[in-house]
């Protein structure tokens, strides 16, 4: 994204479903500056990407016929505050407008005929007529008013269809009223109490909708919470509060026991246990010193320590994950976006058949054919609306992807979500991955006059200037020996197989086997024994050679992480092809694999290579998952149909991924596995269940079992089924939060 270039959060009022969302998608599509469009009709909040300011934004969805605002912060608190209110409303409107139909209902019972001529019969009904309009003004006046605002608009929405239906009722009532001549005696009925119990039925509904979708946000609320408002910082020697957008990189933050870490820092004095659960999902608190990380968001248990502040804003961890979170709710899976295309067409083409359907009714009905012909327009007109069809998918995806970063999994698009429940071969990066990526030195072995001081000090002198994590295994154990190394001119890294250099008028080379045939050097067989028995325990055996002349091996071994053994058993257990991708030799690779179950093995794969790996397991149909922490990993992340970063890796890797894991342990790719399963059966539950409701409900609606049962359907009825069809869509969709992933 480029320097003018932002990120709007548009709140809407009175976004339901995909029928309200393709006008505003229209109208933001045509604006200057929008390059992106991301709808989360769980929240009703639109993300826009591009550089049109936020007052032509708000102008585009206005032109669609909807009242939008800037969502700039938000707040947890705020939006609870907001939602109860809303809920309380629609409560008071769904009693005002069920108690007066309930009334209605009781005093058409004994109320007196209509008649043609003017009498108190006659004004009473007249007064009825007036009292049922002030209700559904009251009651259901944001359904006219949005179905104005659509009309204005040229489209149609789930308020054309309420107000169309709950109007015609009315308007054909009060005609009776006014000019009952109109009509012959047997058509003389009313259905006032039926327009007001169907305003009440379809707000009773929403707030009952409402209160679902609260809880469907727990997983962002939580972690909104953990955003702390002020933090403690040290200053010229002074201990102040200070707002939380005051402090600045560099800052001294203190935290006392029991405190929420406010930003994110590396710890210079004390020593603490800090619970990063909220964050990784690990529950084991962990032990921070001096020079360790501290993460905004996680809970200083015991001790109180002094850290400086190196992230702040939305820089922290804990901005970024909340980030991620709301980007991938508002995303959508390629499952849902059949059904927003056929809710987006879908009240035009109800339209139609309520049109049809009453055409039919008054041309080949029964008498009353007027009766007919208005109950059976009004009852297609509720019973369609398509709310259910296009919170099938939002819904579940909101609450699947807010379960999966409580355990540390943090899913970035609705696509990885779907897929990673089809994926049928992991390709999993050894070091960093399978193992801790913090290997050690096991073994020197000396294979000329040189002492084991004197060989740390020329490997580590060349080291000195690596990255790799095996360098870093030579740099310490050197120095826990006590050996400082020496100036080394003319370094070089060779990708892949290790690095080289003068020093002290000698050229040095340090790495493996490849190495050594790329400079011709050629080991003696019984130095080859030693590297081959090195290989067979795990051991990486490297290569130091002084002028052409090999003079020492050196082991080094990467402990497995705790826990890889049984998560790659879960995915084993999941009919998994388990494939491990390394660098390192056969020997070492097949002594990993081994340790772990994994029967396939690339190993002595260079960096650049990764990526060819994955494709020739897509060509052969593979639905391929990567597994990888570092930077040479990011172009097989991104190829792989979904690639899974380790959290505790780089960010290039991370930002390559579809799925990070916070916790850096394989369960996470089994448990990314588990609630994709679990997602998707909700969506296909909630798509079927809508599906069936709305292509059985509307040919019921039009009368299609009145030739075999004389009934036709109430359009009270009617109400009821369209307002509790979206209620248990997101009733369907909230059980995912008792999903319970398998415990290591």
């Amino acid at each position: 994204m480029t320097e003018n270039q932002n990120v709007a959060i548009l709140k809407v009022e009175g976004m339901h479903c995909a029928a309200c969302q393709a006008p505003i998608e229209q109208q933001l599509k045509n604006t200057s500056g929008v390059t992106g469009i991301s709808f989360n009709l769980a929240n009703r909040v639109i993300q826009v990407d591009g550089s049109a300011p936020a007052s032509v934004l708000i102008s585009a969805v206005a032109r669609a016929g909807y009242v939008a605002v800037i969502d700039e912060d938000n707040s947890t608190t705020d939006n609870d505050q907001l939602n109860q209110v809303a809920y309380r409303d629609l409560i008071s409107k769904t009693a005002m407008a069920m108690g007066t139909g309930i009334a209605l209902m009781l005093f058409g019972r004994v109320a007196p005929a209509l008649e043609s001529e003017w009498s108190a019969p006659r004004a009473l009904w007249l007064l009825v007529a007036v009292i049922t309009a002030h209700v559904m003004y009251k009651a259901g006046r944001h359904y006219f008013i949005g179905a104005w605002r659509a009309l204005r608009a040229r489209s149609a929405t789930m308020d054309t269809l309420i107000a169309l239906g709950t109007g015609m009722a009315w308007l054909y009532s009060a005609t009776i009223v006014v000019v009952p001549g109109l009509v012959p005696d047997i058509a003389r009925y009313v259905y006032f109490e039926a327009a007001v119990i169907i305003i009440g039925m379809v707000n009773l509904g929403q707030a009952l909708e409402q209160k679902a979708r609260g809880r469907t946000s727990n997983a962002i609320r939580r972690l909104l919470d953990l955003q702390q408002k002020t933090a403690r910082v040290v200053r010229e020697g002074n201990t102040i509060d200070v707002p939380i957008k005051s402090v600045v990189t560099g800052d001294l933050v203190r935290i006392r026991p029991g405190e929420m870490i406010a930003v994110d820092g590396v710890v210079s004095e004390g020593q603490t246990n800090v619970d990063e659960s909220m964050l990784s999902g690990e529950p084991i608190p962990v032990m921070k010193t001096p020079g360790d990380v501290v993460s905004a968001g996680t809970l200083n248990r015991t001790g109180s320590v002094l850290f400086r502040a190196t992230r702040v804003g939305a820089d922290t961890a804990l901005a970024r994950i909340i980030k991620m979170v709301r980007q991938a709710q508002a995303s959508k899976p390629p499952i849902g976006r059949l059904a927003d295309v056929i809710a987006g067409v879908f009240v035009p083409v109800v339209l139609l058949i309520a049109i049809s359907a009453a055409l039919v009714w008054f041309t080949f009905g029964p008498e009353p054919r007027a009766v007919y012909a208005m109950v059976t327009a009004v009852t297609v007109l509720i019973i369609a609306c398509p709310c259910a069809l296009g919170l099938a998918t939002p819904m579940s995806v909101m609450v699947g992807i807010g379960k999966a970063a409580e355990a540390g999994v943090l899913i970035r698009n609705g696509e990885a979500l779907q897929t990673a429940s089809r994926l049928t071969t992991i390709v999993l990066d050894k070091t960093g991955t399978i193992t801790a990526g913090q290997p050690q030195v096991v073994e020197v072995v000396a294979l000329g006059s040189s002492s084991q001081d004197e060989i740390m000090r020329l490997a580590t002198s060349l080291e000195a200037g690596s990255e790799h994590p095996m360098a870093h295994a030579i740099i310490e154990f050197a120095k826990q020996q006590g050996i400082e190394p020496a100036t080394v001119t003319g370094f070089e890294a060779i990708a892949g197989q290790g690095v080289g250099g003068q020093m002290e008028g000698s050229k040095l080379l340090f790495g493996n086997m490849k190495l050594l045939q790329q400079a011709g050097i050629q080991p003696e067989p019984d130095q080859i024994i030693i590297s081959e028995q090195m290989a067979e325990k795990a051991w990486t055996p490297m290569f130091l050679a002084v002028d052409t002349r090999l003079v020492a091996i050196i082991a080094v071994a990467d402990p497995l992480k705790p826990g890889t053994v049984k998560a790659i058993k879960r995915m084993l257990d999941h009919g998994l092809n388990l494939v491990m991708l390394t660098g390192d030799n056969q020997r070492t690779a097949t002594a990993v694999a081994g340790q772990v179950g994994i029967t396939q093995i690339f190993a002595e794969v260079l960096p650049d290579d990764k990526k060819d790996r994955i494709t020739e397991l897509q060509q052969t149909g593979e639905i391929v998952g990567m597994v990888g922490d570092g930077i040479n990993d990011a172009p097989a992340l991104a190829l792989a149909h979904v690639g899974f970063a380790i959290g505790t890796g780089t960010d290039v890797a991370i930002e390559s991924a579809d799925v990070t894991l916070m916790r850096g342990s394989l369960h996470g790719v089994a448990d990314a596995m588990d609630i994709s399963a679990a997602t998707m059966r909700n969506i296909r539950q909630n798509l079927f269940g809508a599906f069936v409701y709305n292509t059985a409900g509307i040919p019921i609606a039009a009368g299609v079992l009145y030739p075999l049962t004389g009934m036709l359907l109430n359009p009270i009825i009617a109400g009821a089924a369209m307002a509790f069809s979206s209620v248990t869509v997101v009733s369907n969709a909230n059980r995912l939060r008792y999903f319970r992933f398998n415990k290591e």
